[in-house]
């Protein structure tokens, strides 16, 4: 088969690599959609009530190559909501010390 088909045998081999890998890195895979608003609302809110930045540019600063599809903040409650990948994450401004808190959900 290899000698009849190398461009074949070559795909069939980079496809099963990639599975191999997929089936190795599942865990990590499965973590990364939270990821994204993680950081985005962590960031956000560290940017927003820490950094005491205006809004506009605190998000240009968590602006990622993948969007968000929501990003809120609340300044009544110090509280930072980012949507993404099917994922939300909320950050909330603890104080000067503390800084902000990522807490589950949204």
């Amino acid at each position: 088969m290899i000698r009849n088909h190398p461009w074949r045998s070559l795909l069939l081999l980079v496809l099963l690599s990639a599975l191999a890998w997929t089936w190795a890195e599942r865990r990590e895979l499965q973590a990364f959609p939270g990821i994204l608003s993680a950081y985005s609302a962590k960031e956000f809110c560290s940017c927003r009530y820490v950094m005491e930045q205006s809004d506009g540019y605190c998000r240009s600063y968590v602006k990622q190559y993948l969007p968000l599809s929501e990003l809120r903040d609340d300044p009544a409650r110090a509280r930072v909501v980012a949507r993404g990948l099917g994922q939300t994450r909320t950050a909330v401004w603890i104080g000067p010390r503390q800084g902000c808190r990522l807490i589950s959900g949204g």
